[in-house]
């Protein structure tokens, strides 16, 4: 049985924006891991070679040619690429993996990701019915945003797929709008789970051992509650905690909009670059901060860097109002991290057993919770420890094996 994994967002940086790229990523090296053909089709760098082996998994960068124009990234130039995907790798799928192997008896399966890839699915379907296959064929598309639902077709897309996305939470948006989807979680990768460097986490710690160090990594979106942030490091200030919150947004103009926010509520906020990698680079750019109560990252955080400041803060703030999955809070459980996941109800997240969770959004409620597990570090401990064990729960071979693996036969037509 053959892999395919369909995305814009891939493992290269310049098809990296968000939690796609790291859900396809370790997807596609689970599945090649367990012994499966894996091919992952995306938008990738134009100045890399088209066709590359990564890990046991085939990587097809489609649509260079468009993104030699557009050098700001994925999502740049999107809707042309998001035609020329469409049009352009069905046919070539059914010519070079599909149509031999299927007369040979071998079968396939597809899991697409997001609205862009839609019309691309419906292109396969088609293809594969007018050769009489289509039952040899899985078809999965997965959904995990509400980011372009206005312009899908989902009657039409229930025909040519089996819907799934990443959580109840989802699940019941989605019910509203006519679709049934299936849960089938996001998962970690193995280096979600590698241990940070325990002298740079001591280090970090020390750092600013009197002080509450919170941690909070997303892009700068209104949905991901930064204002909320803002307000409960005003609040902590303000009953003489000393907050010092380290953020990491993105390109997004609400980040503007965040730091004149934090401002105006008389916080003393810095930026800095990461001049290196990994945790040796957020030790430094933590540096002589010089009172500061916002430390602003502008630099992309790698897998350790994130590792160390998740392990080391006191809170990792993913408090989301509209939260699909809560990757980061997840991520941060992995290297036991207490999280604070939002009000959108994560479904790993269990209030007072592996994590904090707010129901409001009032900044008491956060502080409320924060001076309880503050004031008992056996109950910290107890939170730190399970939230691994419930992380480990999500390693995608676990996810493979329980959610996917079970649900292909739905998707044969």
């Amino acid at each position: 049985m053959q892999f395919h994994v369909l995305s814009f967002e891939g493992p290269d940086q310049y098809a990296q924006a968000g939690g796609i790229a790291t859900r396809v990523w370790g997807l596609s090296e689970s599945l090649a891991e367990r012994g499966f053909p894996t091919h992952l089709w995306f938008v990738g760098d134009p100045d890399r070679p088209g066709h590359d082996r990564r890990n046991g998994v085939e990587l097809h960068r489609w649509c260079q040619w468009i993104s030699r124009y557009h050098p700001g990234g994925v999502y740049d130039g999107e809707e042309g690429k998001r035609l020329d995907y469409a049009s352009s790798l069905p046919p070539y799928l059914w010519t070079n993996f599909f149509q031999q192997a299927l007369q040979l008896g071998d079968s396939a399966v597809v899991l697409a990701e997001e609205w862009q890839t839609v019309d691309c699915v419906l292109h396969l379907d088609w293809l594969l019915r007018m050769a009489g296959v289509r039952e040899r064929v899985s078809i999965f598309w997965n959904a995990n945003n509400t980011f372009g639902f206005e312009r899908i077709d989902w009657q039409r897309l229930a025909k040519a797929a089996v819907i799934t996305t990443v959580s109840r939470y989802m699940k019941q948006l989605m019910r509203g709008l006519g679709a049934d989807p299936i849960v089938i979680h996001n998962g970690l990768g193995r280096d979600a789970y590698e241990e940070p460097d325990p002298a740079a986490v001591w280090a970090l710690r020390q750092r600013f051992h009197d002080r509450t160090l919170l941690s909070k990594v997303g892009r700068w979106d209104p949905d991901k509650n930064w204002l909320l942030a803002v307000a409960i490091v005003e609040e902590l200030k303000h009953r003489g905690s000393r907050p010092l919150l380290v953020a990491r947004g993105g390109v997004e103009r609400h980040g503007a909009e965040v730091m004149a926010a934090a401002q105006s509520a008389g916080l003393h906020v810095v930026e800095r670059d990461l001049a290196d990698p990994g945790a040796e680079g957020l030790l430094r750019a933590t540096a002589d901060i010089n009172g500061a109560d916002v430390v602003s990252l502008r630099s992309p955080l790698d897998g350790e860097c994130r590792r160390a400041l998740f392990q080391g803060a006191s809170v990792v703030l993913a408090n989301s109002a509209h939260e699909p999955f809560g990757l980061v809070g997840l991520e941060a459980m992995a290297v036991g991290g207490l999280a604070c996941t939002g009000y959108s109800g994560e479904d790993y997240a269990v209030p007072g057993r592996n994590a904090l969770v707010m129901q409001t959004s009032s900044p008491r409620e956060f502080i409320g919770l924060l001076e309880r597990y503050s004031a008992d570090p056996a109950a910290n401990t107890s939170l730190r420890d399970a939230a691994r064990v419930t992380a480990r729960l999500y390693a995608w071979p676990e996810i493979i094996e329980r959610a996917l693996l079970p649900h292909i036969s739905l998707a044969d037509r």
